[in-house]
């Protein structure tokens, strides 16, 4: 099968991550890789890996059209509703990696197949992805529930400038994908970057209130979720199966990195990145 030419936008910790996870795929290729920042490390480590790589972001795929067929956001989400407009009219199948909420949300275990025919499709956040299926999983037992939160846990390390200028849009849009995806009347979502030494892994805390739970039932369907989830992030993993107590589900989940640019630390990155890889390939092989 042919390799799919995709072009990357942005180049700090996210699109370099990509990137790496990109040249590795069986049916995915990086054509351009483009940012604004010459001495960014991203921009060294794609000149290293003998990929062409531009300082003028978004108009670097407008002035060769033809370079790709995929386009990945990594840039922010202040800017990607620009970005998706140009993209649109160029015909670009756009993976949006920021918060923006411009594309169709896309949880990969969730709703893959039907991002697929869309122009534009939304990661949500890391938190996201990495909780949002458990909260989904929760619902399918009990979807009478009324109130689901999560706490997203990450290595202040982990978060970059892209990161910490989204954090607003992290937490809305998050909880605006937890109503979305659950149809829970009441969301909430939180992100707490953590300073600790040495850094710790991404942890997701997951709580909903619902009467009379069914535990059991809930703790299938969870684990089934996470063991499909680990088929495109390696490093999933639930570390606390579903409790009750006062009428409240309480379930954890971590996440490590593979390690391919930052320390395995930085899980946050990877499973967003994973994901994004993960649509891009099955986009690929729908196309041959």
């Amino acid at each position: 099968m042919k390799k799919l030419k995709v072009g990357i936008i942005g180049t700090g910790n996210i699109g370099t991550d990509l990137l790496i996870k990109v040249q590795r795929s069986e049916v995915l290729e990086c054509a351009v890789f483009s940012g604004r920042d010459s001495e960014s490390k991203g921009i060294k480590k794609a000149k290293a890996m003998n990929i062409r790589t531009s300082v003028d972001s978004i108009r670097a795929i407008q002035d060769d059209p033809d370079c790709c067929d995929i386009v990945f956001d990594a840039t922010s989400a202040k800017d990607h509703p620009y970005h998706a407009s140009v993209l649109k009219k160029l015909g670009k199948y756009t993976i949006d990696l920021t918060p923006s909420q411009v594309g169709k949300m896309c949880v990969p275990v969730i709703n893959l197949k039907e991002c697929l025919d869309v122009d534009n499709v939304n990661l949500v956040t890391c938190g996201g992805q990495a909780a949002l299926p458990i909260a989904y999983a929760i619902m399918k037992i009990h979807p009478e529930a009324q109130y689901i939160e999560i706490v997203a846990s990450i290595s202040s390390k982990s978060a970059g400038p892209g990161t910490r200028i989204n954090i607003d849009e992290f937490t809305q849009t998050t909880r605006d994908a937890i109503s979305s995806f659950t149809g829970v009347p009441k969301a909430k979502a939180i992100i707490i970057l953590n300073p600790a030494e040495p850094p710790v892994l991404m942890h997701n805390t997951i709580y909903a209130k619902i009467e009379n739970p069914k535990i059991a039932e809930i703790n299938s369907e969870v684990m089934n979720i996470a063991r499909e989830i680990q088929r495109y992030v390696p490093g999933y993993k639930v570390t606390l199966e579903p409790v009750s107590e006062n009428q409240r589900v309480t379930t954890m989940v971590e996440v490590t990195g593979l390690g391919d640019f930052l320390p395995k630390y930085s899980g946050n990155l990877d499973i967003i990145t994973c994901a994004a890889v993960k649509i891009a390939e099955e986009y690929a092989r729908q196309r041959s």
